[in-house]
């Protein structure tokens, strides 16, 4: 059995720690994301959980680190990181790109014998259902129309001259890795995964969600919420609500070695 114990990694944030927690909760951004954005879903799950967010190279603190363009990479990169970590049981929760990240950390995880205690894949359609989506080429003015239409708690910081030339490069890398992957079939996960999602969302279709039953042999939740692609910023008190009845429900019987 590993243990949290361990020196800083760039990957892992850890705002509200809770070693005696009954599970772990990473928290894996979207697009254009940083760990920074789970803050407030950690601080109202402390000390229940020990959440901990996903720091993604080019961004924040890590802003001079190249940005990654492959949801895989990611995820080996991720995983790493999460190894020394799982002395708890551990649940997943990715919103957007960060739940097709998630979904492959949870293989990955598998792949080596530790189940996670539950997947929560929020804001995104199911890997087996593809769309061609090409937004990472678009020019500048176009890319950010686009970003902006999905109505992000930070969207209006783009209108920020020195801001935009920040956040720009991350952005297309990200929006790059979400567009350009394939699932690569393989067995369904062992694991319970709940599926959220805003019932406006235009890029993550009820249809397609409802879709992530196929890639589990566990148990299957689709919890739908008012609003679009962030519904979360929205009703966040409502989400973690979820989370932790969710979660509560599911560590029990998950998150153990065999």
């Amino acid at each position: 059995m590993t243990t949290a114990a361990g020196p800083a990694d760039p990957w892992i944030r850890r705002y509200h720690p809770a070693p005696a927690a009954p599970f772990r909760l990473v928290c894996l951004p979207h697009a254009g994301g940083s760990a920074s954005y789970f803050h407030p879903v950690s601080q109202a799950l402390s000390p229940d959980a020990d959440v901990v967010a996903v720091q993604y190279p080019g961004r924040q603190d890590r802003l001079r680190e190249k940005c990654l363009e492959d949801i895989r990479e990611m995820a080996d990169r991720v995983f790493s990181s999460l190894w020394p970590l799982t002395d708890l049981p551990m649940v997943l929760f990715g919103h957007s790109m960060g739940a097709s990240v998630a979904f492959e950390v949870a293989r990955r995880m598998e792949d080596k014998g530790l189940v996670p205690a539950a997947l929560f894949v929020s804001g995104r359609r199911a890997p087996s259902r593809h769309r061609d989506e090409q937004i990472h080429l678009k020019d500048d003015e176009d890319f950010l129309a686009e970003i902006r239409a999905l109505d992000g708690t930070d969207a209006s910081l783009l209108d920020d001259p020195e801001i935009r030339r920040m956040v720009l490069p991350a952005l297309r890398k990200d929006y790059k890795a979400a567009e350009t992957y394939r699932y690569v079939p393989g067995a369904p996960l062992k694991c319970p995964v709940v599926a959220m999602v805003g019932d406006s969302d235009r890029k993550a279709p009820l249809e397609d969600v409802r879709a992530w039953a196929e890639h589990t042999s566990a148990a299957f939740e689709l919890e739908v919420f008012p609003g679009g692609h962030f519904y979360l910023g929205g009703q966040p008190q409502a989400v973690v609500a979820k989370i932790r009845s969710h979660a509560a429900a599911l560590t029990g019987t998950r998150g153990t070695r065999g």
